[in-house]
C-alpha cells in the first residue's frame, strides 16, 4: 500500500494544548507550506479552517493531531464536522526530537512528518463519540468508584481492628450487605467512652459510604449492559463475558475500521504472539504492549471461562497433553477471545 505522501497534496500536523493549538502545513514531500497558531475555543476553529481552505495546494488533505480525546477533542470534532480526514499522531519521542529542540511548530512539524509516513491502510482514525463515548464515560467512573470502595473497605477494617473483641471480629467477617447494616445500626451503650463512640460513629460512617458506592456500582453496571445490548445485540451472552469487559472491548475497537483486522485489534489488545524461540525450543510468550485496559478485559473473560466453561475446560486438558504450560495456554486463549470479539463488534455494527 502507498504511503500518504504519496496520494495527498498537503498534511495538516497539529501540536494541541489547553488554551491554543499550533498548525503547520507540508506538502507531500514534508517542505514546509504555513504555519499558525489559534485559540482552543469555536473562533479558533473557524480560523483553522479558513486557513485550511486559503493555504491547500490541492484537495487531498489529511489532518494529524494529537491529543484527540483531550485538548485536541473540539478542533478533531470541528475538523470532522467540516468533511477533513482526521487522524490521530503520537506525542514525538525524544529520538525524533533530538538536534531540533522543543516548541509547538516543532511538534506540528514532527506531527505532519509522522503522518506522511503513514500507510493509507493504517490511518489511526480518532475513537467514535456518542454511545461509545458514554461507555468511556461510565468506566472510569467505575474505576474511581471501585478505587474508592476499596480504599474505604480497608479503612473500616482497620478501624474495627483497632476497637474491642466484638469490633475485632467483625473486621475478619466478609464483606456483605448484612454485615454493613449491622454496623450501621450499632447502638453505643451508656457506659461508652469518648474513644468507643467516635470510633462506633465512624465505622458507621465508612459503612453507609461502602453501602452507598456499592449501589453507585449496581446503577454503573446497569447502565453499561443497556448500551452495550443496543450497540452489540447478544455480546453479554457469550461465556465469560460481562458488561465492564464488553463495555471495554467497546471502547477500544471504537469503530469497524479503527483496526484493520483482527491480528491488529489483537495487537492493540497486546495479546498478539511475540516470537521467544532460540535453538531447539520454538515458543511464544505474552505480549506486554498494547492497551492494558483491553488486555486486562480479556483475561478476565479467559479466567472465567477457565474455571466455568465445559469447553474451554476440554480446550485447556488437550493443551497440557501436548505440553504447553498454563500461562501458554492463557496468552493462547487470549489470542481467540480477541478474534471473536473483533468479529462479533464487526458484525454487530454491520
Amino acid at each position: 500500500m502507498p504511503m500518504v505522501a504519496e496520494v495527498v497534496d498537503a498534511v495538516v500536523g497539529g501540536d494541541t494544548h489547553k488554551d491554543t493549538h499550533t498548525l503547520e502545513m507540508v506538502a507531500g514531500s514534508g517542505a514546509r507550506i504555513a504555519t499558525i497558531t489559534i485559540g482552543n475555543d469555536a473562533a479558533g476553529y473557524a480560523a483553522a479552517l479558513g486557513w485550511i481552505t486559503e493555504q491547500l495546494p490541492g484537495l487531498q488533505v489529511i489532518v494529524g493531531l494529537e491529543g484527540t480525546r483531550s485538548y485536541g477533542i473540539g478542533l478533531a470534532r470541528a475538523l470532522s464536522a467540516a468533511g477533513l480526514a482526521v487522524v490521530e499522531v503520537e506525542r514525538p519521542k525524544r529520538e525524533a526530537r533530538r538536534g531540533r529542540g522543543k516548541s509547538d511548530p516543532i511538534d506540528a512539524h514532527l506531527a505532519a512528518l509522522q503522518v506522511l509516513r503513514m500507510d493509507t491502510d493504517r490511518l489511526p482514525t480518532p475513537r467514535a463519540d456518542g454511545d461509545r463515548e458514554a461507555l468511556r464515560i461510565l468506566l472510569n467512573a467505575r474505576a474511581d468508584l471501585v478505587q474508592t470502595q476499596t480504599s474505604r473497605i480497608n479503612q473500616l477494617r482497620a478501624l474495627l481492628l483497632g476497637g474491642d473483641q466484638r469490633d475485632r471480629a467483625l473486621s475478619h467477617e466478609r464483606v456483605t450487605q448484612a454485615w454493613l447494616e449491622q454496623i450501621i445500626r450499632r447502638r453505643g451503650t451508656g457506659g461508652d467512652t469518648r474513644e468507643q463512640a467516635i470510633r462506633r460513629g465512624e465505622a458507621r460512617r465508612l459503612a453507609l459510604t461502602i453501602r452507598d458506592t456499592d449501589r453507585e456500582l449496581k446503577t454503573n453496571r446497569t447502565q453499561l449492559a443497556a448500551i452495550i445490548t443496543d450497540l452489540a445485540p447478544g455480546l453479554l451472552d457469550r461465556p465469560g463475558i460481562g458488561p465492564v469487559s464488553a463495555a471495554q472491548a467497546i471502547v477500544s475497537w471504537s469503530h469497524p475500521g479503527r483496526c484493520r483486522n483482527e491480528a491488529a485489534f489483537a495487537a492493540l489488545a497486546g495479546v498478539s504472539p511475540v516470537p521467544a524461540s532460540s535453538g531447539r525450543t520454538v515458543r511464544h510468550r505474552l505480549n506486554r504492549g498494547g492497551d492494558r485496559h483491553l488486555n486486562r478485559a480479556l483475561h478476565t473473560i479467559a479466567l472465567t471461562r477457565w474455571r466455568s466453561c465445559p469447553r474451554t475446560a476440554a480446550y485447556i486438558t488437550r493443551r497440557r497433553a501436548e505440553g504447553k504450560t498454563d500461562r501458554e495456554i492463557r496468552r493462547i486463549l487470549k489470542r481467540y477471545i480477541a478474534r471473536e470479539l473483533h468479529r462479533a463488534l464487526n458484525a454487530a455494527a454491520a
